[in-house]
């Protein structure tokens, strides 16, 4: 009787799920930072080409 009480208490999972919903959480924000700050110099760059072109064609 007693080996089953342990056996079901090693068999609960609840707090698992927990764990792995943060860790795909942590994941996906750090996915989207770097993804974000990859864009931002993009756009930066596109921004500064044409501020550069508009430059020098318009004097």
């Amino acid at each position: 009787m007693r080996i089953q009480s342990i056996l079901k208490k090693l068999a609960k999972d609840e707090g698992q799920d927990l764990v792995e919903y943060a860790l795909v959480v942590a994941l996906i924000a750090f996915a989207a930072t770097a993804g974000v700050k990859s864009l931002a110099t993009k756009v930066n760059s596109a921004y500064t080409n044409i501020g550069t072109n508009l430059s020098s064609n318009v004097t």
